[in-house]
C-alpha cells in the first residue's frame, strides 16, 4: 500500500504550527513576534489548506488511516474551529503572559489529535488519537490565574478522563478477544447481537465510553458544567466545541457496526433520551451563563445521538451537520461572553441586562446564537434539528424523536432567557460602562452569526457534502 504525503497535508501543516509554537516556547526572545500576532493568520491559512483537501480519497498506513470526504470535512471543521478559538483567546485576561505560547501549543496539539482522529478506521489508532486530543486539553483548564475553581475543574476533568480511558481500554480488550480484529471494515462483517457475540457487545459498549466522555453524553456528563465554570471563558469555548467534532466522527465510523434494534443501539438511544432531558431540565435553574451552556451541551450531545441511532445515511449526515453547526452556534455565544467579561470573570444572567444599549452588536450576535441553539427558524439550528428528527423517524425509535421534540420546547425558556436579559431588562443604575471592544471583534462575531443564518437558509451547502455515496 503506497504512502501518499499529499493525503495528510492538513495534518502536516498543523504539525508545523505545533513545531513553531514549541520553538517559541523554549526560545522566546524579545525580537520574536508575539504569538497572538502571527498564530491567527497561520490558523486562517490552515482553513484554506483544509478546504483544498476536501476532495481527497485514499487509504494509507496499512489500512488504518482513511482519507475520504467525511474525514476531510471534519478536518476542515477542526481547522475552522481552531482558528476561531485562537482569535477568541488572543486577549485572554486571566492567562499570564509568559504562558501564552504553552497555552496555544497545547490547543494546537489537541486540534492535531482531532484531525488524526477524523481519519482513523482502526481501534488502536482511534484510541491513540483520542488520547492525544484529550491529554492536550488537561493543562489548559487550570491556566486561569486567581481562580481556585480552575484547579478543582482540572482535577475533575483529569479523573473523569482517566476513568473513561480505562473503561474504553477494557472494552477494547473484549472486542479484540471476541472478534479477533481491530479494523472497522472487518468488524462490519462480524455479528453485534447479544445472542451471537455477548463479549463483543459488552466490549463495544465500554469502548464507546471514551467517545461519550468527549461528547458529554449521559452517563459521562458530570464533568461538563464544573469544567466550563472553572476554566477560563476562552478555554471553555474551545472545550465545549472542537472535542465534540472528534467524538462525533468516531461515533459515525462506529455506527456502521450498528443497526436499529440491536442492544447497543437501544442503549445509546436510552442514553440520548436521558441526556436531552437531564441537560435541559438542569439548565432551567442556572444563573451562571457558562454552567447554563455546560448543561445545554449535555442536551445537544443527545440530539446528535438521535441521528446516529437511525442507522441511515441521512441520519449520519444529519449528525455530522449538527456537530458542525453546533460549533458555530456555541462559539457565537462564547464570543459574546469573552468580549463582555473583560476581566475574565464568569458572567451571570444579570450581567447581560441592558446589553442592547451597551453593546447592540454583541446583543444581536447573542440573540442569533441563542435562537439557533433553541432551533428556531431561519437559523441553522432549526435545520439541524429538523434533519435529525426526520432522519430518525420510523426507524424503530419514534419514542426518542418524541422526547427530543418535547425537550426543544423546554429549552426555549432558558435560551431565550439570555435574549430576555439582553433586550428587555435594564442595567441597574450606576453600573460601570463596559470597556469598548475593537470593531474587529464585532466583525468576527457578526461573521459567526451570518454563518448561522446562511446555513439555516441554505443547509444544502453542507448537508449534501455529508451524505454518504
Amino acid at each position: 500500500m503506497e504512502f501518499r504525503l499529499d493525503l495528510i497535508i492538513p495534518e502536516l501543516y498543523q504539525l508545523f504550527l505545533i513545531g513553531a509554537l514549541f520553538i517559541q516556547t523554549i526560545a522566546d526572545k524579545p525580537w520574536m513576534p508575539r504569538v497572538g500576532k502571527w498564530l491567527p493568520w497561520c490558523a486562517g491559512v490552515g482553513i484554506l489548506i483544509s478546504a483544498e483537501s476536501l476532495d481527497l480519497n485514499g487509504l494509507i498506513l496499512v489500512g488504518s488511516y482513511r482519507v475520504d470526504p467525511l474525514s476531510q470535512f471534519f478536518k476542515f471543521a477542526v481547522s475552522f474551529g481552531f482558528a476561531v478559538a485562537v482569535l477568541n483567546a488572543t486577549r485572554q485576561p486571566t492567562l499570564e503572559k509568559e504562558k501564552h505560547c504553552e497555552y496555544f501549543m497545547f490547543m494546537a496539539l489537541s486540534a492535531w489529535g482531532l484531525m488524526i482522529l477524523s481519519s482513523c478506521v482502526e481501534l488502536i489508532s482511534i484510541y491513540l488519537a483520542l488520547e492525544l486530543a484529550s491529554f492536550s486539553l488537561f493543562p489548559l483548564v487550570p491556566l486561569r490565574s486567581g481562580e481556585k475553581k480552575a484547579a478543582e475543574a482540572a482535577v475533575k476533568y483529569i479523573f473523569f478522563g482517566a476513568a473513561a480511558t480505562a473503561i474504553g481500554l477494557f472494552g477494547f480488550s473484549l472486542i479484540l478477544a471476541s472478534q479477533h480484529t481491530t479494523y472497522l471494515i472487518d468488524l462490519m462483517q462480524k455479528p453485534w447481537a447479544w445472542s451471537e457475540a455477548p463479549m463483543a457487545v459488552a466490549g463495544l459498549t465500554l469502548f464507546l465510553c471514551g467517545m461519550l466522555f468527549k461528547l458529554a453524553l449521559f452517563p459521562f456528563h458530570f464533568w461538563a458544567p464544573d469544567v466550563y465554570e472553572g476554566a477560563s471563558n476562552e478555554t471553555s469555548a474551545y472545550i465545549s466545541t472542537l472535542p465534540k467534532l472528534g467524538a462525533v466522527v468516531v461515533l459515525i465510523r462506529l455506527s456502521m457496526l450498528l443497526k436499529p434494534g440491536l442492544e447497543i443501539t437501544t442503549i445509546l438511544a436510552l442514553f440520548a433520551a436521558i441526556s436531552i432531558t437531564y441537560g435541559n431540565l438542569a439548565a432551567l435553574v442556572q444563573t451562571d451563563v457558562k454552567r447554563l451552556l455546560g448543561y445545554s451541551t449535555i442536551a445537544h450531545a443527545g440530539y446528535v445521538m438521535v441521528g446516529l441511532t437511525a442507522g441511515t445515511r441521512e441520519g449520519v449526515a444529519a449528525a455530522a451537520f449538527y456537530a458542525f453547526i453546533y460549533v458555530i452556534m456555541n462559539f457565537a455565544c462564547f464570543w459574546v461572553i469573552c468580549r463582555l467579561a473583560t476581566d475574565g470573570r464568569n458572567l451571570k444572567l444579570d450581567d447581560l441586562n441592558g446589553l442592547y444599549k451597551r453593546a447592540p452588536g454583541l446583543a444581536l450576535v447573542l440573540a442569533v446564537g441563542a435562537m439557533a441553539l433553541v432551533g428556531l427558524p431561519p437559523t441553522a439550528g432549526f435545520m439541524g434539528k429538523l434533519f435529525l428528527l426526520t432522519a430518525a423517524w420510523n426507524h424503530g425509535y419514534n419514542w426518542l424523536v418524541v422526547i427530543a421534540a418535547a425537550n426543544i420546547a423546554i429549552s426555549i425558556y432558558y435560551y431565550l432567557n439570555l435574549v430576555r436579559h439582553a433586550y428587555t431588562k435594564e442595567a441597574p443604575q450606576g453600573s460601570p460602562a463596559p470597556i469598548p471592544y475593537p470593531v474587529f471583534s464585532l466583525l468576527w462575531g457578526g461573521f459567526l452569526a451570518a454563518l448561522i443564518i446562511l446555513f439555516g437558509i441554505l443547509p444544502g451547502l453542507v448537508f449534501k457534502v455529508l451524505l454518504p455515496s
